[in-house]
């Protein structure tokens, strides 16, 4: 595990050379595939080195996280044509790369813990430095105050373990049964936040929509997996409390994402309802998850790649369009199907994916989830009818909306994607429907 760590920190220098951009994005891609060869289908934890190991599902969120950064690069050329600090921009990319490398491979729950806050800095800095508007820095702070608030009773809590059990090492934690309620909320309200569970979302859309689009793809690929990595490595000490307490967070997760549903199908912002859909799959994860079951842990995990996958190629895809236009209202990007027609088979593609159509890996994902929650309580099938259809209404809306109708009269010509982002988007689109094939893979990590 250290070699990767390695090469990422000599990666560093590279970035402030000059015309070193392409460069350095191939040696990401590279490093991609070198990570992914040395493919891990263990339960138990290998590749150790210095407390930093993998097991499956560290390896897969590791994977998602290089490819995500490699793609957010080439996403990003616009920093490197107007040549603004694209030096630094390189820089913050690749050191959240580390920060989520490290924390998804960590043995010990501290260290975990110390990336996992790690991991915020950069992502602020990204939000701050190449956001859009000056609403940006009310974007930065919502992210700060929820997600530090949140993290510090975890912090304390893990101080707790450590003094009852004198060890935080992940491996040495399975058969803890914690039993104090207080523990239970601060063990498990940080991963909450991050998810981010309904209620305490507000801090997501917002950063969302402010963040530039190499923020909005590593915010919705990898940041929002790092509460439901935690969340399952927490649960293995919570097991008795959950099966108690759980149905609070569920309830709140199904109820919140029929909500957020029909929030989406009132946004007119194409980045906000990309946003808001994240937070209705990320509440259908958090509550198969937190049923308990092996169908809800090893779908979770597939959902969480796959939402990875799905949600940065749409923001990838609306920023395609932001940079033609100058707009993200769906009012000004319509009939985009005159303006880009070979665009629109992407949109598309990445619209039925994040339907959950055939043959993506969200179908599979959301298929465990579904059976997860029914054999928890077959009331909650309720809420999964309306979300499951509220989510193909208000994808549907967003294709249908910005591709057909009437072109805004304010554009006059037709423009054609570059090579880069038809790559970009296939390089999302492949993986998310590729990966079925092996899908028993990620299903069976447990």
């Amino acid at each position: 595990m250290l070699k990767f760590i390695f090469m990422l920190l000599f990666l560093i220098p590279l970035s402030f050379l000059n015309n070193f951009w392409w460069l350095v994005q191939c040696i990401m891609y590279m490093m991609t595939f070198f990570f992914m060869l040395s493919c891990i289908s263990m339960v138990d934890f290998c590749n150790l080195s210095y407390m930093f190991g993998m097991d499956i599902l560290s390896y897969g969120l590791i994977l998602l996280s290089f490819w995500i950064c490699s793609l957010m690069i080439t996403a990003s050329e616009r920093v490197y044509h107007y040549k603004y600090f694209n030096a630094f921009f390189l820089f913050f990319v690749i050191f959240l790369l580390l920060m989520l490398c490290c924390t998804f491979s960590s043995m010990s729950l501290f260290s975990f813990y110390l990336f996992f806050e790690g991991s915020l800095i950069p992502t602020l800095f990204l939000i701050l430095g190449w956001g859009y508007q000056p609403e940006r820095l009310q974007a930065g702070v919502y992210l700060l105050f929820y997600t530090l608030l949140a993290s510090l009773p975890l912090l304390v809590g893990l101080f707790n373990i450590y003094g009852f059990y004198g060890s935080l090492n992940i491996g040495l934690l399975n058969d803890v049964g914690l039993s104090s309620v207080l523990f239970y909320v601060s063990m498990i309200l940080a991963f909450l936040v991050k998810m981010p569970m309904f209620m305490v979302h507000l801090w997501l859309p917002k950063a969302h929509v402010e963040a530039p689009v190499s923020g909005s793809m590593i915010l919705a690929g990898v940041l929002l997996k790092l509460g439901g990595y935690g969340l399952l490595r927490v649960y293995m000490m919570l097991t008795k409390l959950g099966l108690i307490y759980n149905v609070v967070w569920i309830s709140i997760s199904l109820i919140g994402g029929f909500l957020m549903s029909l929030v989406c199908l009132r946004q007119v912002d194409l980045k906000a309802l990309i946003a808001y859909s994240s937070v209705v799959h990320m509440g259908m994860a958090l509550g198969g998850m937190l049923t308990l079951t092996e169908w809800g842990f090893s779908s979770t995990y597939i959902l969480m790649i796959a939402h990875g996958l799905c949600s940065s190629g749409m923001f990838a895809l609306a920023n395609i369009s932001y940079e033609r236009l100058g707009s993200r209202s769906l009012l000004i990007n319509k009939g985009l199907m005159n303006f880009m027609p070979s665009m629109t088979l992407w949109w598309f593609l990445l619209s039925s994916s994040n339907m959950a159509a055939p043959p993506s890996l969200n179908l599979m994902g959301e298929i465990g989830l579904l059976n997860s929650l029914v054999m928890w309580s077959w009331i909650s099938m309720i809420t999964l009818m309306l979300i499951s259809f509220f989510s193909a209404a208000y994808t549907l809306y967003l294709y249908s909306y910005s591709q057909h109708g009437m072109i805004y009269s304010g554009i006059y010509s037709c423009s054609m994607g570059y090579t880069r982002e038809y790559l970009l988007l296939m390089l999302h689109w492949l993986p998310l429907n590729v990966l079925v094939l092996k899908g028993d893979l990620c299903i069976l990590w447990l």
